[in-house]
């Protein structure tokens, strides 16, 4: 404490996160945020994003725990669900349902407006931070801006029916998202813009909430709670919708939030098509499960989904007084689930460096930025392994068409391999789980010999037939409920009928 005041735009998941980490640092945190914000888990106009599935991957769930103590018993408590997905989940993969059976990977499930609830009660309970709402911010008070003695020094903002007023502060922290102007408040101010990378795969989602059936009325084949039906790989002909990455997602209060996406493909985005395109799904059961429910929303649409990340870290002379976190600093495709587990992990860095530095200068922010790019890293790579691979992507960081050719032919049959192997190879499935969470980078993971003799072990064992557990569950049948944890195969001993082509569902 002591460090006098501290100012956060937005009070969304990233702002919440920061602020949190900054009511340990500074006398006063004020929070700036343009919603009325809702007492309850409700949409807000702020968050467009809440009507959609949102994941808090395992290193978010983490750093959020870290900065408020006690969040995931509180989201637990409030609904949400903590689930196996590997045991509570079914995934319909290439080549049919895949077993299921224990992993290493848990997950809280919940609609992104009910974490958000729980962490404004978090925020709430800290007596440093004021929250102000109906509140516009309108541009950054700067000194000498683009020098090496420059300084961001307030906020000026609008409160609903008043005139413009100004906030002075000895941190400001930018949580305004994909559409924050801090680029062109500070170019005004004669800061240098910061290089941005970008790249637009062109992905659209629809989303629709339902109302589950009551428990006792749900079929004896959903023991399952969440739905996955990834792309075909199929390049003969058929439906578009074959296409989709479609989930039907629980959250809290028996109800699921159903989602289709695609890449490059149009949407339905009425109810009535919308219905019909899940019938359309590759996996008969996804229909099955969507019509048993009851619609209580508009079916809702997203195109804004391209990667930005704004390079403050490459400036000569970066803006000192000035952080910025989750979508206003690195904006990811939201289909890959990264958003808020990155902004909370931007938050953390933050609060460590407060931690272990006294003056505010030039240094601490350099530091700051060369922190935050590394961790930012992690997910930007991950982001740009798939939607480098479309030929109609744009953007600055569009692959040559030598290695978009090369993604699209190896990205899925290395992505089947590593799902096969991690049926029977502990080591790969935690690997793959780690690097999904954020906890290991892509890069580690190529460079992991014990991951790749894991890969070539079970593939060369599948060519000879001595695999274990079985996969390529017919996925025009209901996904088979059988736990394959602790099997010992052979995988064609499966139970019966369970395979593509037979007649007969496994149980």
């Amino acid at each position: 404490m002591g460090r006098g005041t501290a100012v956060v735009l937005g009070g969304s998941v990233a702002g919440l996160c920061a602020a949190g980490v900054l009511a340990r640092h500074f006398d006063k945190v004020i929070v700036l945020e343009r919603d009325q914000l809702p007492p309850g888990a409700e949409h807000r106009r702020g968050v467009p994003q809440s009507k959609h599935p949102h994941f808090l991957l395992n290193s978010g769930r983490r750093a959020i725990g870290e900065i408020f103590p006690g969040f995931e018993e509180a989201l637990i408590a409030a609904g949400g669900m903590h689930l196996m997905p590997s045991m509570d989940a079914a995934y319909c993969e290439n080549d049919g349902w895949a077993p299921r059976k224990s992993g290493s990977m848990t997950m809280v499930y919940s609609s992104r407006v009910l974490i958000e609830r729980v962490l404004r009660e978090k925020v709430r309970e800290l007596p440093a931070i004021e929250i102000r709402e109906g509140v516009t911010v309108t541009g950054l008070r700067s000194a000498g801006g683009g020098t090496v003695s420059g300084r961001v020094e307030g906020v000026e903002y609008r409160a609903d029916g008043a005139d413009e007023d100004y906030l002075p502060a000895d941190l400001v922290v930018d949580a305004l998202g994909r559409g924050s102007s801090s680029v062109d408040w500070l170019g005004a101010a004669g800061w240098a813009a910061p290089p941005e990378r970008t790249l637009d795969a062109k992905v659209t989602y629809v989303s629709r909430w339902y109302d589950l059936p009551p428990a006792d009325r749900r079929p004896e084949s959903w023991w399952w709670r969440h739905l996955v039906v990834t792309p075909t790989q199929d390049t003969g002909d058929h439906p578009e919708e074959h296409e989709f990455l479609s989930n039907f997602f629980p959250i809290e209060g028996d109800r699921a939030v159903v989602c289709m996406g695609s890449w490059g493909i149009d949407m339905p985005r009425k109810a009535d098509t919308f219905e019909a395109a899940v019938d359309r799904v590759r996996a008969t059961a996804f229909g099955q499960a969507t019509h048993a429910c009851t619609p209580t929303s508009e079916v809702h649409l997203t195109r804004s989904t391209g990667n930005k990340w704004r390079r403050f870290d490459l400036l000569d002379v970066p803006p000192v007084g000035l952080v910025c976190v989750g979508d206003s600093i690195c904006a990811f495709n939201p289909f890959y689930a990264q958003g808020m587990s990155s902004a909370a992990r931007s938050a953390l860095i933050l609060g460590e460096m407060l931690d272990g530095r006294d003056a505010l200068d030039p240094a601490f922010f350099r530091e700051f930025l060369g922190r935050q790019k590394k961790s930012l890293d992690v997910p930007w790579m991950l982001a740009m392994a798939r939607d480098q691979a479309y030929d109609f992507a744009t953007g600055s960081e569009v692959a040559p068409a030598w290695r978009r050719r090369l993604a699209a032919r190896l990205s899925w049959p290395i992505f089947n391999a590593i799902n096969a192997t991690s049926r029977e190879d502990a080591y790969v499935e935690q690997t793959f789980a780690q690097v999904f969470n954020l906890d290991r980078s892509l890069r580690q993971m190529a460079a992991d010999p014990r991951f790749w003799f894991g890969i070539a072990r079970y593939k060369l064992r599948q060519r000879l037939g001595r695999t274990v557990v079985p996969g390529g569950f017919d996925e025009r049948k209901d996904p088979p409920g059988t736990d394959f944890t602790g099997y010992t195969g052979p995988a064609d001993a499966a139970p019966a009928g369970s395979r593509r082509g037979d007649d007969l569902v496994g149980t």
